[in-house]
């Protein structure tokens, strides 16, 4: 990889994230890298179709940007393209429709890779597949660094940092509420998760891993303690508010454990963690709680049928779709971590970040994190496998996306 063409090569250039992860690159560094504070990044954009290629780089007034034409079905043209560049950051999903061949092909070159999927089951699949080849060749693979799941990944990191600082021991119980959440949903992560249902309802196998809060941590640590989840309303004493499910909870309690798993288990094998939205306080709070969760579960059970699924599909935002930059830039998220070690002292953090979550946030993390691969940034005492944002690169990317992504992680009481 020393010798590599590229430093990274932008997979999916030309989906909504993608475009957005080549405005920041060039934000940050140009094409030819003079803005980087370390270097010089060279990088290319890649897809299946050079038309749309040239379009985006046309509306980027960017033409000597490099092009890759490779189609995500096509194995050796993907071996060609991960080849010529140290890091893959791939925006083109569902993934598990389209990302598996392309993770295969880093993991035999030794190319890392990193991507914004919030589908357990592919992680699985990937996982089971590939980990033992990308071990042997050094190629770190790293899965939902965007909205899912860096915020909560780093957030339980972080939280942990600081009752270890301030106590002495870690929490044994920290959950993630959802404070305030402004941005419209996203269309790729429409279709991933319906897809993940479609995949549920056909394999007995899928839908066992989709209850099991461990499915993804290493092979031998697939079983745990039970972990809590809001499914009807519930109050919470410390925040004051009734709560409701998390949707992206799905993904981002996985990937916490598998970072808890790879770290060696050092917040306790009783270690609890569960994600929930906070909806209001006094009748009104519990009444909001009360509808949302029964038309939640309604609208989930809804979704195992195939004619449903279709309609939902042709209803709500499509990939591709997505809010205006003016939308993005109103956008914002705020997540309070609320922590509790076993001795009964508690803590309070904070995550925020200053875009809409699915879109203007999600690409700035994720080119945050495939720059961090690029320079190594944490990651040197790592080695080739499929890692999570916080065990690669724990505290260094915090910083990095507290300068560069709009994001903060605080210490509240």
């Amino acid at each position: 990889m020393s010798q590599s063409q590229y430093d990274l090569i932008v997979y999916g250039a030309t989906s909504f994230v993608g475009k957005l992860v080549v405005a920041h690159l060039l934000h940050r560094h140009g094409i030819d890298g003079n803005k980087n504070e370390v270097g010089r990044i060279r990088w290319a954009i890649a897809g299946r179709n050079q038309s749309k290629l040239n379009q985006l780089k046309l509306a980027l007034r960017e033409m000597s940007l490099p092009t890759i034409i490779a189609d995500s079905g096509d194995r050796a043209a993907l071996d060609d393209m991960v080849a010529l560049t140290k890091v893959v950051v791939s925006t083109v999903g569902p993934y598990a429709l389209f990302g598996s061949k392309l993770v295969a092909a880093c993991a035999a070159s030794g190319t890392h890779y990193c991507d914004l999927t919030g589908e357990a089951q592919w992680i699985r699949r990937m996982i089971d597949a590939h980990e033992s080849e990308s071990v042997e060749t050094g190629a770190k693979i790293v899965h939902s660094c965007g909205f899912d799941s860096i915020p909560s990944d780093l957030g339980v990191y972080y939280t942990q940092h600081q009752a270890l600082a301030l106590f002495g021991e870690p929490c044994t119980r920290v959950r993630l509420l959802v404070k305030s959440m402004r941005g419209s949903a996203s269309g790729g992560t429409v279709a991933s998760g319906l897809n993940a249902i479609a995949e549920q309802a056909k394999d007995p196998s899928v839908a066992a891993q989709m209850t099991n809060p461990y499915s993804i941590a290493p092979k031998s640590q697939r079983k745990g303690v039970k972990q809590p989840q809001v499914v009807t309303p519930e109050f919470h004493k410390a925040s004051g508010n009734w709560l409701i499910p998390f949707v992206m909870s799905v993904i981002n309690t996985r990937i916490v454990h598998r970072s808890h798993a790879l770290l060696g288990h050092p917040w306790g094998k009783d270690f609890q963690y569960d994600e929930s939205v906070m909806v209001g306080r006094g009748t009104m709070g519990w009444l909001k709680s009360a509808v949302s969760c029964s038309a939640m579960a309604t609208g989930m059970k809804a979704l195992e049928y195939n004619l449903l699924r279709e309609f939902a599909a042709k209803h709500l935002p499509q990939p591709g779709e997505g809010p205006s930059p003016k939308e993005q830039e109103d956008g914002s998220f705020t997540l309070l971590f609320f922590g509790e070690t076993p001795s009964g002292k508690t803590i309070k953090t904070q995550v925020t970040g200053d875009r809409d979550p699915g879109y203007g946030s999600t690409s700035k993390m994720l080119g945050e994190v495939a720059l961090a691969l690029v320079e190594e940034l944490g990651s040197n005492k790592v080695k080739g496998g499929f890692w999570t944002p916080s065990t690669v690169f724990g505290n260094d990317l915090i910083e990095r996306l507290e300068k560069h992504a709009g994001m903060t992680f605080e210490y509240l009481n």
